[in-house]
């Protein structure tokens, strides 16, 4: 993305990589974002028979993304691919501690605990965003 700043005598013409500028948290707000989805998807089968929870390995996808590059592997949007992966992370069914009578795996203080963990991080997320932003201006108005 190409800016043009106009200062009091001359024109500034400067390229900005965003990918670069915000690295790889872009990609982790949108796997958080996904995962949120698994969760709540869990939390509302707590009473369905025979539901297996799921959730996503969404620490592999980081190692698996930091050394490479900064992007990760897409599947199609808002689609479970045929080998359970979902924004370049594993769909993995998680194993109980105290499973039901009725093939039902979601344990709801579990659920609950990871899907406020993941809200905690997704804000992180959002915050190490913004702060890039603002440094961005920050340097753009030569502050």
């Amino acid at each position: 993305m190409l800016i043009t700043l106009v200062t009091r005598n001359k024109v500034v013409i400067m390229a900005i990589n965003f990918d670069n500028a915000l690295g790889i948290h872009p990609q982790a707000l949108a796997l958080r974002e996904k995962r949120s989805e698994v969760l709540a998807s869990n939390l509302a089968n707590a009473d369905t028979p025979g539901y297996k929870a799921r959730d996503l390995d969404f620490q592999a996808v980081l190692k698996k993304a930091m050394p490479q590059s900064n992007a990760l592997e897409r599947t199609q949007e808002g689609h479970f691919s045929p080998n359970d992966r979902l924004l370049g992370a594993t769909m993995m069914f998680r194993n109980p501690n105290q499973p039901s009578l009725d093939g039902n795996t979601v344990e709801s203080h579990i659920e609950q605990a990871k899907y406020s963990e993941n809200a905690v991080q997704y804000q992180a997320s959002l915050r190490f965003i913004n702060g890039r932003f603002n440094g961005l201006m920050t340097a753009l108005r030569g502050e």
